[in-house]
């Protein structure tokens, strides 16, 4: 197991986890750092704990919305989620390409 530290509103959190999960727990700690400064906004500037409540009520409407749609429609989770997956492609090949 490996210790992860992730950053989250504005504050460090220490996780174990597999070393493999580290790239995933990255994506999704980016995706809660897009969410942090309306929770932050949202909680008035009253402190961290206020902000994780606001940011945990975001994501959770997110999660509740996504879970909602249709089985057969494609999530924009989803769709993000193979864009980001196509733009490492494209940085991949034009790296490659540069040392070619």
């Amino acid at each position: 197991m490996a210790e992860i530290t992730l950053q989250i509103a504005g504050r460090s959190y220490s996780v174990s986890a597999r070393e493999e999960d580290e790239p995933h727990l990255r994506h999704i700690e980016n995706r809660i750092a897009r969410h942090a400064e309306t929770a932050h906004r949202a909680a008035g500037g009253l402190g961290s704990e206020r902000t994780l409540l606001y940011l945990v009520l975001i994501l959770a409407d997110a999660l509740d919305e996504a879970e909602a749609r249709p089985k057969d429609d494609l999530s924009p989770m989803l769709l993000e989620r193979i864009a980001d997956r196509l733009e490492a492609v494209a940085l991949a090949l034009e790296e490659s390409a540069a040392t070619s």
